[in-house]
């Protein structure tokens, strides 16, 4: 049995990971289980393995007795000191008691306790390896899928991704690569739970610092990030030295490091802004593609109401509001857009709506407003008074605007189709070519 023993152990130590003296201790556990039986169970026993041989003896206590009434629990006098020469009446001694057929008895009854202690083991060095790596990008396969959850499979153990944590514009097709965020690690009855995701805000961040060194080196640091999974992420970077251009370093040559987050990403837009300490700058950086004329800061309720020019504002806006919303995300302070008409006075808008007029807004410049962004919209020949309108309450107020605009964003408003809504932004696109 100590050969075989030998073996297993090497193997185990050698392919699992699991030092020799845990499988030891799991071994004289085991062994111990299966002793009471084939040895007594009122015998108290205990068990020795030899850490070079791997021999394993058993050891049963007794009590030295002058007259013996139970041969289980006690020994004679004169038959101890033959053992222990020293001994005492009332002493106890340790006798070896390891039966002739113990090696085959205990083999069998240890073998299911000993994978137990195995597995046991494997679980607390897999559990202890994930949890130093949270907040990291691990890779492995698609395995399936378990009541809406995405089983990983990463070689040693399993992971999931629940419906939650997925980025809603990916499929992620049986056997097919996988790299997620380690979001958390716990444990469980069936072993370590290592939940993934790839929807975080800090997955994309740790690809940054995967692809850009001057990340890595912590030359160029992400101060900021916001994100809508699937759809864009704003990152704000500042680099410690004046010689490094922060953006620039993100983007990389001819956008390549930036793309080939992009395409992990499964073509999510991304935006690299350099982080600035006053906030109305990093309010206008963030803001960027849109031009701003004008910011004033409300430090008391944490807010900021950005000005801009009419032809400007669905680009401040953004689709749906995203570029706004995730301006606020990223800055830490609301933002208002507001735009700037001479001809009809200043009209407020927020993402994807048109608000009712302030004060200095009258009611007759506020409507002429709308009827002047309709009016610009009905210049594209497939666009109609209806229609026109339907776009301003949309938020998309200028032909700009629609010229940035999604096909998919124009299909959410009531009367525009996939084929229309490619029509509006392809003529879109001509009328402002012929505008140059």
């Amino acid at each position: 049995m100590s050969g075989d023993l030998i073996a297993v152990l090497d193997y185990l130590e050698r392919e699992k990971g699991i030092e020799r003296e845990t499988l030891i201790l799991a071994i004289e556990s085991s062994l111990l289980s299966a002793s009471r039986k084939s040895v007594g169970t009122a015998t108290d026993v205990s068990i020795e393995v030899d850490r070079k041989t791997l021999k394993i003896r058993a050891f049963g206590d007794f009590d030295v007795v002058k007259k013996v009434s139970d041969p289980q629990q006690e020994i004679d006098f004169e038959k101890a000191k033959t053992i222990d020469p020293d001994c005492q009446i009332g002493d106890k001694i340790k006798i070896e008691v390891t039966p002739k057929n113990f090696g085959r008895i205990a083999a069998q009854t240890a073998k299911q306790i000993m994978i137990q202690k195995i597995r046991e083991a494997e679980r607390d060095i897999i559990f202890n390896e994930y949890r130093e790596r949270i907040g990291e990008i691990v890779t492995g396969l698609v395995r399936r899928y378990d009541h809406g959850n995405v089983v990983i499979d990463l070689g040693k153990t399993e992971a999931i991704m629940p419906y939650n944590e997925k980025c809603p514009i990916e499929d992620y097709p049986i056997s097919s690569r996988f790299r997620g965020y380690v979001v958390s690690v716990k444990t469980s009855s069936k072993g370590p739970e290592i939940v993934l995701s790839r929807s975080h805000p800090n997955f994309v961040k740790r690809l940054f610092e995967l692809e850009v060194p001057e990340i890595y080196d912590e030359t160029v640091e992400v101060k900021a990030i916001a994100r809508e999974a699937g759809y864009r992420t704003k990152i704000a970077v500042f680099s410690s030295d004046e010689k490094v251009d922060p953006v620039g370093a993100c983007v990389g040559m001819r956008g390549s490091r930036v793309k080939n987050i992009v395409n992990e990403l499964s073509g999510e837009k991304i935006d690299i802004i350099p982080w600035s300490e006053d906030v109305a700058t990093f309010v206008k950086n963030a803001l960027s593609p849109a031009k701003v004329k004008h910011i004033d800061l409300d430090t008391e309720h944490n807010a900021a109401t950005v000005i801009v020019e009419a032809d400007q504002l669905s680009l401040a806006i953004g689709k749906k509001g995203q570029n706004v919303r995730l301006t606020s995300k990223l800055v830490g302070v609301k933002v208002d857009v507001k735009k700037i008409d001479e001809e009809n006075g200043i009209g407020d808008i927020t993402p994807n709506l048109i608000h009712v007029p302030t004060q200095k807004t009258t009611v007759n410049k506020f409507e002429g407003a709308i009827e002047q962004a309709a009016a610009n919209l009905m210049q594209i020949s497939c666009i109609g008074t209806k229609m026109a309108h339907s776009l301003v309450e949309a938020g998309f107020t200028s032909i700009d605007g629609l010229v940035e605009a999604d096909p998919s964003d124009l299909c959410a408003i009531s009367g525009i189709g996939a084929k229309k809504a490619e029509k509006i932004v392809e003529t879109a696109m001509e009328l402002k070519e012929k505008k140059k």
